[in-house]
């Protein structure tokens, strides 16, 4: 053959074998556990190497006539998850994922997925699927009534009745007769703990309590969604169980469907452990309504077997420092090594893995982070042991000395929405890494991040939307992320010497920021830093070359293309707001002092762009910038319990 003719031939070959890459063929659509407020879907996909494919989102009540827009799902694949220190390297399969967002709860969908693609779909192109979102959980009715009384309890007792909650969930006994189970509680079952004080009488060998030398109540049975074992309390009075500075109080990771209620659960390093990696980890797990007091950890679990756990209206008081932000390094004092010399004496008030959480409306202080998702490492392959379809919303967050919320080792569907953080050392809201995504930051709060970073976004995330957050601080990172993407957020300088407002680190050429607003610090001449790759291209280990600066909005603007509706503002904004000030990294600020809503007719109203259930219901001509719309009811942030304000001077 000619070598013309030849070559020809062989590029009309290539170009044939592009255009095939390009199309899409559809892979297995999967439902994710559903949660109260939010539907979760991940798509397998093939091809469509120029990512060019999309997939629209409708959904409807069942029962109305009218389809009403989602969020198309993300695009995601090919983007590196990887930390050298701990040999962490993943690629993220190609597909998409996104969720369905502000649904009722106990209410059936239909949800019509449709995947088109400019170069050709193969396979099924639509789905549409029938799902009902979450019931919150509830005691069983009609159950056994089993009652609790303290052992130096001296009044009238209900029947049946028993002197310790191990001799009513086990029908233990004493001594070597502790672990003779013979009258265990049965699915549907009600434990009334009566008020007073448990407290374990740890070196006795007869505990009333039934727990010598550790003082850990082991509980491992199984009830079911429809009939859970509930541990109460009777209502007529506290019940406080004291751990007696014990490790563990209660260890539940081999337990399925179970309520804890009421109680108060204080001095202890671990409240609830609820799973343990590799070992065994708890199902259906409720924690509702509940005081921790002077405790390590709160609730606890690493097991990826754990999953559709509720922990929601809980008030977690931890040990760490109440009246400075020390943060890594000890109050004035430089950091020590790669750690800084911070002794962390309460860790975390909730941290999770596996799927279908929901951690909604809980009060946190003095804790080193508040709420976070195992840093567990490459996600397992099962979708059911995957930290998928996770939801962090209306948690009211004061005073902790690393991240607010962590949405670390998440994979899909990662919602982190409706929160108040006031005081953090190391970073607001962080993504360490997240294996895909999407993780969706939505109507947050920050205010006082010394650091100057609200979102930490290391170990390179991928698939990060931030959406309508209103951040008093800088957002200063500079490790690359693939995948993310930023809309109708409020950034807000404190004047913080020598630091940009706004740095922007995207490792791929999938990135988009656009109708946000930023407050520049006065007497910073480079206010906005930029990194991005060229189409097609990445950008995981920048040279300093790399980055470029830039001192105004606009200039950033004409020479990236992005933030075309951004807009520079000032605190007049807001009704009445001022930034902390940067000269005092260990100040304490309360909640109660601080009004974010937003001035009507100031430069951040009708400034935003439309994103269906996210800001559906706007007033005016668009949605608002951050996480306060003018005329909306103020959000409730903490336990729906708690009348009062749970932090303060």
């Amino acid at each position: 053959m000619h070598s013309f003719l030849r070559a020809c031939f062989l590029s009309s070959i290539l170009v044939g074998a592009a255009r095939a890459d390009d199309a899409t063929e559809a892979g297995a659509l999967l439902v994710e556990h559903p949660t109260l407020e939010n539907l979760g879907f991940q798509w397998a996909i093939t091809g469509d190497a120029n990512r060019n494919a999309t997939v629209a989102v409708q959904y409807r009540a069942v029962g109305e006539a009218a389809w009403r827009p989602a969020l198309p799902l993300l695009r995601i694949g090919g983007e590196r998850v990887y930390r050298a220190r701990e040999h962490l390297d993943y690629t993220v399969p190609d597909g998409f994922a996104g969720s369905v967002l502000g649904l009722n709860p106990d209410t059936e969908y239909e949800c019509r997925l449709e995947l088109t693609d400019p170069d050709g779909v193969k396979g099924e192109a639509v789905h549409a699927v029938k799902v009902r979102t979450r019931a919150e959980p509830k005691s069983f009715q009609g159950g056994r009534v089993l009652h609790v009384y303290p052992s130096d309890y001296k009044g009238t007792k209900q029947e049946p009745n028993f002197t310790s909650l191990l001799e009513a969930y086990y029908g233990a006994g004493l001594g070597d007769w502790s672990v003779v189970w013979e009258r265990r509680a049965q699915p549907g079952d009600t434990i009334l703990l009566h008020a007073g004080l448990y407290k374990s009488e740890r070196r006795n060998y007869v505990d009333p309590m039934m727990t010598p030398f550790d003082g850990s109540m082991s509980l491992a049975l199984k009830g079911t969604r429809e009939k859970p074992i509930t541990i109460k309390s009777a209502g007529d009075g506290e019940v406080i169980f004291d751990g007696d500075g014990n490790h563990r109080l209660f260890d539940v990771m081999a337990s399925e469907h179970h309520i804890f209620e009421g109680l108060t659960i204080r001095n202890t390093d671990v409240g609830i452990f609820a799973g343990q990696k590799e070992v065994a980890g708890a199902v259906g797990l409720v924690v509702r309504n509940c005081r921790f007091e002077q405790v390590g950890l709160g609730v606890w679990t690493e097991s990826a077997n754990s999953r559709d756990f509720y922990i929601a209206d809980n008030l977690f008081i931890g040990r760490d420092d109440r009246f400075r932000l020390i943060g890594w390094a000890a109050a004035g004092s430089p950091a020590v090594g790669a750690y800084g010399s911070h002794q962390v004496v309460s860790y975390y008030a909730i941290k999770v893995y596996g799927p279908g959480h929901v951690i909604a409306r809980n009060a946190i202080a003095y804790f080193h982070d508040a709420i976070g998702i195992s840093t567990y490492g490459t996600p397992e392959k099962d979708p059911e042991r995957q930290p998928s379809s996770i939801d962090i919303y209306g948690n009211d967050i004061h005073l902790v000395n690393d991240n607010f919320v962590e949405a670390d080792g998440g994979m899909h569907n990662i919602r982190v929405y409706g929160n108040r953080g006031i005081n953090v050392s190391q970073g607001g809201y962080s993504a360490q890494p997240v294996f895909g995504g999407p993780v969706y930051f939505i109507r947050n709060l920050l205010y006082h991040v010394p650091s100057g970073v609200a979102f930490k976004f290391m170990g390179k995330p991928a698939g990060i939307l931030v959406y309508h957050n209103t951040i008093i601080g800088e957002q200063v990172s500079r490790d690359p992320y693939p995948n993310a993407h930023f809309r109708n957020n409020l950034f807000l300088g404190r004047d913080t010497p020598n630091r940009e407002i706004m740095s922007w680190a995207f490792a791929t050429s999938a990135y988009s920021t656009d109708y946000n607003g930023y407050r520049p610090n006065r007497g910073v001449k480079e206010q906005y830093v930029w990194l991005a790759p060229a189409p097609g291209g990445t950008m995981y280990t920048p040279k300093p070359t790399d980055w470029r600066k830039f001192a105004t909005l606009a200039e950033l603007a004409a020479a990236t293309g992005q933030e075309k509706h951004g807009v520079e503002l000032d605190y007049d904004i807001f009704e009445h707001l001022v930034a902390p000030n940067p000269a005092q990294r260990h100040a304490v600020y309360h909640a109660m002092d601080l009004n974010f809503r937003l001035k009507p007719g100031s430069k951040a109203v009708d400034a935003g762009e439309v994103l269906p259930t996210v800001n559906d219901g706007f007033t005016g001509r668009a949605p608002d910038l951050g996480a306060m719309e003018v005329g909306a009811p103020e959000p409730k942030y903490g336990p729906r319990w708690i009348t009062w304000q749970p932090f303060y001077r």
